[in-house]
C-alpha cells in the first residue's frame, strides 16, 4: 500500500499546467470572422479564394470548425438550426455555392474549391457527407435559386464520388416531400449527375445506397405513381432515370413472381395449374414473351428443393423433381423458341452446377416423354444450337438419343409417304 503523502500546497500557488492539456474554447464565429476576412481580401477571384483557404489550414483549426467552413463554404455563414444564415451581412460571404450564379458551370467552377480542399484536408471527407446530410434537410428555409444551386453542387459531388447517395436520404422529409421541394431538388440533381457521368454509374452509387427502389417517394405522396414519374422524369429530360426505373420495377415483380413460385412448390400451396395461371398473369400483365418466362419458370423449380449433396444419388432426385412439376414447362413451351431456351437453360444450369453434369441427358430425356421438348428442337440444339458450355460433355452424353430420334423422325416420315401412296 502507498503510504506517501501529498505536498502540501501553498495558498494562492499557481499549477502549472502543459499546453497540450489547454483546450481552447470553441469558438465558432472568430473561426467565421477570421475565414471571411481572407474571403473579402480575395474579392471575386476563385483562385485567391483558394489560396488563402489552403494556406489557412496551417493556422487555423480546421480539423475542429470543418462544419463551420463548410456552412461558409455553401450558403456563406454560419447555418443555424433550420437552415437561416447567422448574423448581419457582415457576417456573411458571396463567395460561397449560394452567391453563385444559377448555373452549372458557375457552381461548378467554385465547387472545385471544396473538392481541393477536400483532397488536400482529407479528414473533410467524411464532415462533407455530414454536412450535405444535414443541410438538404434545410431545403425549405433556402430560396428556389439556392435549392438549385445546391442541387447542382450535389450532383456534382455526386458524379465526382466526393459524397455518397445516401445523402438524399435527407429528402425523405414529410414537408419536402409534400410541397414538392424533394422533387423539385433530384430533378436538378440528376440532370448535373448525368451530364457528368452515365446511368450505370448513377445507378450504381444509387444500388450501393440502396436507393433504386426508392426514387418515386421524392414525389408528394398523393403523386406517387409509376405514370407520374415517369412524366415528371421525362418532362425534366430524365428519361434514363425512368428506363432505369421501369427496370427496377419490372426486376422487382420478377423476383416477388419467383420467389411465390418457390413458396407454392416448397409448402405445397399451390397446384401446377394455379403456378400456370399465376405465371400467365405476370406475362400478360407485364407484356413478356413466352420464352423469357420459361427461363424463370426453370429456374424457380429448381431452387424449391433441397438437392442431395451425393452426387450418385441427384440423378434420380432430378427426375422425380421434373417430372412432378412438368406440366408447368409445358404451360410456357408452346413455341419452338421457348423450347429451345428452356433445353439451353437446362445445358448452363448443368454446366454451373457440377453434380448434375453427367444427368443432363437424363433430364431432356424425361422432359421430351412428358411432352416438354420436342425431338426437332433437341435435334436443332444438338446439330447447331447449343452453347458452349460443357458442349463436348453434354453432346456426347445425348447422341445415342439424338441418333434414336432421327431414327424415330425418319420412320415416321416413311410411314407417312406410305399412307399417301
Amino acid at each position: 500500500m502507498n503510504t506517501k503523502q501529498p505536498k502540501p500546497i501553498l495558498t494562492g500557488q499557481r499549477i502549472k499546467t502543459r499546453k497540450r492539456d489547454e483546450k481552447e474554447k470553441y469558438d465558432p464565429s472568430g473561426f467565421r470572422d477570421a475565414i471571411l476576412l481572407g474571403l473579402v481580401e480575395a474579392g471575386d477571384d476563385i483562385d485567391q479564394a483558394y489560396k488563402f483557404l489552403d494556406k489557412a489550414g496551417g493556422q487555423l483549426d480546421y480539423r475542429r470548425y470543418t462544419e463551420v467552413l463548410l456552412d461558409i463554404l455553401l450558403a456563406g455563414g454560419i447555418l443555424e438550426p433550420g437552415g437561416t444564415v447567422a448574423g448581419d451581412d457582415d457576417k456573411k460571404t458571396k463567395l460561397c455555392v449560394f452567391g453563385c450564379e444559377e448555373n452549372v458551370v458557375a457552381v461548378g467552377t467554385f465547387s472545385q474549391v471544396i473538392t481541393n480542399l477536400i483532397r488536400r484536408y482529407k479528414y473533410m471527407k467524411k464532415m462533407l457527407e455530414d454536412e450535405m446530410s444535414k443541410v438538404l434537410m434545410f431545403l425549405k428555409a433556402f430560396s428556389k435559386a439556392e435549392r438549385a444551386k445546391l442541387a447542382m453542387v450535389t450532383g456534382i459531388f455526386m458524379a465526382k464520388g466526393e459524397i455518397p447517395a445516401t445523402c438524399l436520404n435527407s429528402l425523405y422529409n414529410e414537408v419536402l416531400v409534400k410541397e414538392g421541394i424533394a422533387l423539385e431538388f433530384v430533378l436538378v440533381l440528376f440532370k448535373v449527375w448525368l451530364d457528368e457521368k452515365d446511368i450505370n454509374s448513377v445507378s450504381s452509387a444509387l444500388r450501393k445506397a440502396q436507393l433504386e427502389k426508392k426514387l418515386i417517394l421524392f414525389l408528394p405522396f398523393t403523386k406517387q405513381s409509376m405514370a407520374n414519374f415517369e412524366q415528371h422524369f421525362t418532362d425534366a429530360g430524365l428519361k434514363a432515370i425512368v428506363d432505369y426505373q421501369l427496370t427496377v420495377q419490372e426486376n422487382e415483380t420478377r423476383k416477388e413472381l419467383q420467389t411465390d413460385i418457390i413458396t407454392m412448390i416448397e409448402e405445397e400451396t399451390g397446384t401446377n395449374e394455379e403456378i400456370v395461371e399465376l405465371c400467365k398473369e405476370y406475362m400478360v400483365n407485364n407484356n413478356k414473351p413466352e420464352n423469357e418466362v420459361i427461363t424463370l419458370v426453370w429456374y424457380s423449380v429448381m431452387k424449391s428443393t433441397e438437392w442431395n449433396k451425393k452426387e450418385e444419388l441427384v440423378g434420380d432426385q432430378a427426375t422425380k423433381h421434373l417430372k412432378k412439376y412438368s406440366s408447368i414447362f409445358s404451360g410456357f413451351t408452346t413455341q419452338a423458341k421457348s423450347e429451345m431456351t428452356l433445353l439451353l437453360k437446362i445445358q448452363d444450369y448443368c454446366y454451373d452446377n457440377s453434380q448434375f453434369l453427367k444427368y443432363f441427358s437424363k433430364m431432356v430425356m424425361l422432359l421430351y416423354h412428358t411432352d416438354v421438348l420436342s425431338e426437332e428442337v433437341i435435334i436443332k440444339w444438338y446439330k447447331e444450337s447449343h452453347s458452349t458450355k460443357g458442349k463436348s460433355v453434354f453432346l456426347e452424353q445425348i447422341a445415342k438419343f439424338v441418333e434414336w430420334l432421327e431414327k424415330a423422325e425418319e420412320e415416321s416420315d416413311s410411314d407417312e409417304e406410305e399412307e399417301d401412296d
